[in-house]
């Protein structure tokens, strides 16, 4: 009944929607018809709708693991008219990004983020210029201190900026969203444009809250619809307000990016480059008389986009995840700040330090596997016919690899609900890795930053918990501390606050 109240503002005239109904009708019946092989089971479909009424498109990840419970790790479910397959449990999410790499490697592109990026870019896009781009961005993001020294003097020198931040605060309960955000977000703009922001800089704020933003829209039970049935836009796109909203926020980020590189075009030095941006236009110079290359405005525009936007949101959210969970379990917080005190003391942690800090490790391990932050992925699509675990998938259909069983696979983990570090210590006490802990995926599509990202939470969270005691505010208990998670397409901590009481 949520779904059908969920359509209800969206319905269109009725002359159109029987048109539209015996049109989808048709394509159903024509999707249906029986293949080569053996299709993944799952739930029976009802005609146009699919299963939506067997799923919360609120909590879509959780409805998928129930699911899979009931028909096992590799099943199909329909969203609307189109038929997904999805991959449950750590071995067979595994085996389909790794051992099956190129038949599960495409990206499968979603109506809203097809209106936004357009094929170009990073995260959305496919075939040579996805190969092309995320070549050069490797190769870039490198060269530019991702995971080495330089990005580890970036961090520290805005671990300090956001030690003030909180600091100002006095140790009253305040957000933690927009700090945290700015100060990560900062970071890939240094590695981008060779320079950082000003937190109090109100283009900056606008550029980072639009990009949050969007990602919190894109997962609306609005937007789901609407990549169920693009034709909503057709015939009620003035309803589709989180659509419409998502296409200005980026629209205005387009915008600013241009402005960005066009000052540095205008001062670009070939013999002196300051970030991605500049390397892009140099290899663009290069590039500019061959017909067909890659390196033209839009792929940069949007690539510097897709990075700015995911570099922020994921491990910005992450941080705040550890936050909130050092003051809901405060025993844990002590156990990390007694052994930051005796191993680093007073000085500023380094990257070097880790190997030293066996709990702090397991901690900001297990807050990235509990936090579950990207919980869906972002969907694949299948290159090829494959026949995979038994199972027949067809060219072109849409896999969603559900990271959230992965991280929450009760074969792996002891306690997979609960919030323990223990999991990634051995009896000795020791941090020991785990191969379930897939958190920025795997395969072709992994994350490309994600060494950076794994800097930044180390720093950062170091930096934090050296500084400040985080509890929750005055007249709320541990135990009051909501975990649920906010809706949106990567998982935010429920909105709170938090004291940062200084330790010094």
């Amino acid at each position: 009944m949520a779904v059908l109240e969920g359509l209800l503002p969206l319905m269109p005239p009725p002359l159109t929607l029987l048109g539209v109904v015996l049109v989808l009708f048709v394509l159903y019946l024509l999707s249906s018809t029986p293949g080569a092989g053996k299709y993944p089971p799952g739930p029976r479909p009802l005609p146009l709708l699919g299963n939506l009424l067997h799923l919360d498109l609120k909590r879509l990840q959780v409805s998928l693991c129930e699911l899979s419970k009931k028909y096992g790790s590799v099943f199909t479910v329909h969203l609307g008219p189109r038929k997904v397959v999805v991959l449950a449990g750590y071995k067979t999410v595994k085996q389909a990004l790794v051992n099956y790499a190129e038949e599960f490697g495409e990206r499968d592109i979603a109506p809203v983020f097809r209106d936004t990026s357009k094929g170009h870019g990073v995260l959305f896009s496919n075939g040579n210029s996805w190969k092309e781009m995320r070549r050069f961005a490797l190769s870039n993001l490198r060269d530019f201190g991702m995971g080495k020294r330089g990005s580890e003097e970036k961090i520290i020198e805005e671990s300090r900026y956001l030690i003030e931040v909180f600091e100002n605060f006095k140790g009253e309960p305040f957000d933690t969203t927009q700090p945290v955000n700015y100060a990560v977000s900062n970071i890939i703009c240094a590695i981008m444009y060779g320079s950082r922001f000003d937190y109090a800089d109100p283009t900056f704020q606008k550029r980072v809250d639009r990009a949050n933003e969007n990602i919190r829209l894109a997962g609306s039970a609005e937007i789901r619809l609407y990549n169920m049935f693009p034709w909503l836009r057709w015939c009620c796109g003035r309803w589709l307000v989180n659509r419409t909203q998502v296409l200005k926020n980026t629209d205005k980020n387009i915008e600013d990016i241009k402005g960005l590189v066009q000052g540095l075009k205008d001062t670009l030095n070939p013999q002196d480059l300051r970030g991605f941006v500049d390397s892009f236009l140099v290899r663009q110079q290069e590039e500019s008389d061959q017909p067909g290359s890659y390196f033209h405005s839009n792929n940069l525009i949007f690539t510097v986009g897709n990075l700015f936007a995911a570099g922020t949101d994921t491990t910005g959210t992450t941080l705040r995840w550890g936050l909130l969970l050092m003051a809901k379990y405060p025993h844990i917080q002590d156990r990390v700040q007694e052994e930051l005190s005796r191993v680093i003391g007073e000085r500023e942690p380094r990257v070097e330090d880790r190997r030293n800090l066996p709990y702090i490790d397991a901690v900001i391990h297990e807050i990235q596997r509990l936090a579950n932050i990207v919980p869906m992925s972002l969907p694949h699509t299948t290159s090829c016919d494959i026949t995979f675990q038994g199972y027949f998938i067809k060219k072109g259909t849409t896999v969603i690899p559900l990271l959230m069983s992965v991280l929450q696979d009760e074969e792996e983990w002891e306690t997979p609900h609960s919030f323990n570090p223990g999991h990634f210590l051995d009896e000795k006490g020791c941090f020991i890795r785990r191969d379930a802990f897939m958190p920025f995926s795997a395969g072709r599509r992994a994350c490309l930053g994600e060494s950076l990202a794994r800097m930044e939470l180390f720093l950062f969270f170091t930096f934090l918990l050296q500084r400040f005691h985080f509890s929750p505010p005055p007249g709320v208990s541990e135990d009051e501390l909501d975990l649920t998670p906010s809706v949106g397409f990567t998982l935010n901590p429920s909105p709170h606050q938090l004291c940062a009481v200084s330790r010094i």
